[in-house]
């Protein structure tokens, strides 16, 4: 299995775990861009948003819930937060298994970059 976040999902990597439920893993990001950097990944495999399907639409909005969660649990969602999708290397992905990330703890700028 060469996919780290799917290393991840099958419990062969160790991470800060904050949040898991039988469809989505959420976890500290290991090089932090906000005091508050969440990653939050599907348990099954998808490279991207554009490889996504229909199959996927259920799974991508638990996606959304599950940061929603965690950013209250954390202590940012009434501060506000940003949720970041990146599609290819263009785009900013570095890893190719779907997953947003969740920034917050601090004040984002805009554009973002």
């Amino acid at each position: 299995m060469a996919c780290i976040f799917c290393q991840i999902a099958a419990g062969e990597r160790p991470v800060h775990i904050v949040y898991e439920d039988d469809r989505a893993i959420a976890f500290r990001d290991i090089h932090p861009q906000a005091p508050t950097h969440i990653l939050i990944i599907p348990r099954d495999h998808i490279d991207g948003p554009a490889e996504a399907s229909a199959d996927n639409e259920a799974v991508i909005g638990h996606l959304a819930v599950v940061a929603a969660r965690v950013a209250a649990d954390e202590g940012i969602a009434a501060g506000g937060y940003r949720l970041v999708l990146n599609q290819g290397r263009n785009g900013g992905q570095s890893v190719f298994h779907l997953h947003l990330h969740l920034l917050g703890g601090r004040r984002m700028g805009w554009p973002p970059g």
